[in-house]
């Protein structure tokens, strides 16, 4: 009884050090260089201030600091609009003989300039011609089809909406508070309604979209939550948003990048059953169970993260002295080592060099975890941390026998970022069809992200040619990965 007891405390204080470190400290094993940056750029910011104070001290400083920025700055991109200006001299007489002078050559130099962003009005001006001898004809051109049929956004309005609520996680509150500082009044019902009809126009590609990920041979799940208003209860419900991603890029893959979100109201494992309905390959996930029932059809097989099972033992080794938790973290580390070896090479490269380096390793440390759990407490964190990879071990095993499989799941996890950041502006949904909202245009918003693309322009460009009459038939050319620009028409 003593000994339990003993192990229960010993447990109850893990999650006491585990729960302060999730509230005080730092959750992720690695530092995020988006957080690093933001250091950096304090720093960065004071040793400027002190540049600025010497060089209007000393001449000689401030010029060769200016040489060196010239030396070192770059070219700008050639398709920005160059305005010139030209800084000429007061008087063309030579200061010497009095004669004229002459342009012998002269300096050019570029600066980078923005103008914030303008709103502009377009006039569509539609001329009706009649004929002095029917008097009952009148011609004119049709009016051209507007996502916002008597509204007054243009396509591109509309797609700049879109971007900065699902990619630059600007609310649309926030976003009528940056229209209404130039004069512009939208209400945020307004922008909602055009949000609105955005999807349901853009729903087809998102569907397309998600079928052709899923005729591939490998995917990547995860998910998470989606928080949305629940009306008749005055609180918000756990909703889930499902992602499904394919990256081919580390093993040299042909099949281009792309992730599809698909909003659910529950976790059951249901979900992933209906989402997948045809899906036959390896399909690359974290523990959660849901998925083993695609399993048990034998159309798929699972892949697990082994990013998951190292982060139990760090979470230990984070805590205070955990011998060996922290050797279970150094045995890890030598896979990642070779993994980060191998990353870029095609598939048989990666699938031999597993098999001579890493495992070895993995043959090894299974034994070695067997003989530890056997020494701890099976109540205790450390023992749960054991448990997780030996109940997933063939799973966790089966980067070694194909070289397209990853070591872990980070590829879909960091499609899930943008998810949670637009969560924490947004803090929830207005329903279930908002998040289905939600799930259609961040799908087409990072899938563009993952191609290279600027969200804006493609977007745009895509919505106009729908509201055009582009063909149902031919969705997959309007997909990122397909999608070539329409050449640009001058407005008048």
């Amino acid at each position: 009884m003593l000994a339990a007891e003993r192990a229960e405390n010993e447990r109850l204080r893990q999650i006491i050090k585990e729960l302060q470190r999730h509230r005080f400290g730092r959750r992720a094993e690695s530092l995020p260089v988006d957080q690093l940056l933001l250091g950096l750029e304090e720093a960065e910011q004071i040793e400027a201030e002190g540049f600025a104070a010497e060089d209007t001290a000393d001449t000689a400083k401030r010029e060769a600091r200016a040489r060196k920025r010239r030396a070192n700055r770059g070219s700008l991109p050639a398709h920005l609009p160059r305005i010139e200006q030209i800084i000429d001299i007061p008087d063309y007489i030579c200061p010497c003989c009095k004669g004229m002078l002459h342009v012998m050559g002269e300096d050019r130099s570029e600066r980078l300039d923005i103008v914030p962003a303008q709103f502009r009005v377009i006039v569509t001006r539609r001329p009706k011609y009649a004929c002095r001898s029917c008097e009952e004809i009148v011609v004119q051109a049709p009016a051209p089809s507007r996502l916002v049929e008597g509204g007054i956004p243009t396509e591109a309005t509309v797609a700049h909406v879109l971007v900065s609520k699902y990619a630059d996680h600007l609310p649309l509150y926030r976003q009528a508070q940056i229209y209404a500082r130039q004069g512009v009044n939208l209400d945020r019902s307004t922008l909602a309604d055009w949000v609105g009809k955005a999807a349901f126009l853009l729903r087809p590609i998102h569907e397309r979209l998600f079928e052709r990920l899923k005729a591939s041979g490998k995917l990547f799940a995860d998910e998470t939550t989606a928080p949305v208003l629940d009306p008749g209860r005055g609180r918000t419900k756990t909703g889930q948003l499902f992602a499904y991603a394919r990256d081919d890029r580390p093993w040299g893959g042909i099949d281009p990048p792309g992730v599809a979100y698909l909003y659910a109201p529950d976790r059951k494992a249901e979900q992933p059953l209906r989402h997948l309905q045809g899906f036959v390959g390896i399909l690359q996930v974290d523990g959660y169970a849901g998925y083993r029932a695609l399993a048990e059809r034998n159309a798929v097989s699972l892949a697990f993260c082994w990013a998951h099972v190292r982060r139990r033992f760090y979470e230990l080794a984070q805590s205070g002295p955990a011998p060996i938790a922290t050797e279970a973290l150094q045995r890890i580390g030598e896979l990642y080592k070779i993994e980060s070896e191998i990353r870029g090479r095609p598939a048989e490269e990666r699938c031999a060099a597993r098999q001579q380096r890493s495992r070895p390793i993995i043959d090894a440390l299974e034994p070695w975890l067997r003989g530890k759990l056997a020494l701890v407490s099976q109540k205790s964190k450390l023992a749960e941390a054991i448990r997780y990879p030996l109940s997933r071990w063939a799973g966790l095993g089966r980067f070694l026998d194909d070289g397209r499989v990853e070591i872990d799941s980070n590829v879909v996890e960091r499609s899930i970022r943008p998810i949670a950041l637009n969560r924490k502006n947004a803090l929830f949904a207005g329903s279930d069809g908002g998040g289905e909202h939600w799930a259609t245009i961040a799908s087409l918003v990072e899938t563009a992200k993952l191609n290279g693309l600027d969200p804006y322009a493609y977007l745009a460009d895509v919505i106009t040619r729908i509201v055009a009459g582009h063909p149902q038939s031919q969705l997959d050319y309007l997909l990122p990965w397909a999608y070539a620009p329409a050449p640009l028409k001058a407005v008048a």
